[in-house]
């Protein structure tokens, strides 16, 4: 469950209305924080499918290349552009429209601010296009602040004030209730 709709759910629970001037409740982060090895797994997608792209054009220049140099050299071109293309699209605007790329879908995860609200395009741009390059700059110890934070914030996310929280509650086993 994501942040906005456990919020949502509480004032309902309460006898509120959605549409009416609605109070925040304060959200609870540790418990909705997602893990690290999911986070290391939504991005591990992200990258299949960009590189799975880059691959794809490769192949494609070196099979229709024809004039070596001047045929496979245009359809790299148009494969960088390509790729470029598919990770903003990914990273960027999908991420900001629904609060998640396609790896955090897979895995069950959401981007949200801190704050409970949905990503801006603004925070979209400086989580991926600043943070993820500064985390990489620091050779990946940006990421693996993450695995220690009560948070599981990373730097990237302390950037752009976000959180990266389950898109559901984790379940309860019957196992852990007794």
């Amino acid at each position: 469950m994501s942040v906005q709709l456990e919020r949502e759910q509480r004032v309902t629970a309460r006898g509120g209305a959605r549409g009416a001037a609605v109070q925040r409740a304060p959200v609870n982060f540790e418990r909705l924080r997602a893990p690290f090895s999911l986070r290391c797994g939504a991005l591990l997608i992200d990258y299949i499918v960009v590189v799975g792209v880059l691959a794809l054009t490769t192949l494609a220049a070196r099979v229709f290349g024809g004039d070596v140099r001047r045929g496979s050299s245009f359809i790299l071109t148009v494969g960088y552009l390509t790729t470029a293309a598919v990770a903003f699209l990914n990273f960027v605007v999908v991420a900001n429209l629904s609060g998640r790329t396609l790896g955090k879908w897979v895995a069950g995860l959401r981007i949200e601010r801190r704050d409970g609200e949905a990503l801006s395009v603004r925070r979209a741009l400086l989580r991926h296009l600043v943070g993820y390059p500064l985390t990489l700059l620091t050779l990946g110890l940006g990421f693996l602040v993450a695995a220690f934070n009560p948070q599981g914030r990373a730097l990237h996310d302390w950037l752009a004030g976000t959180v990266v929280v389950r898109s559901r509650a984790p379940r309860v086993s019957a196992r852990s209730l007794k």
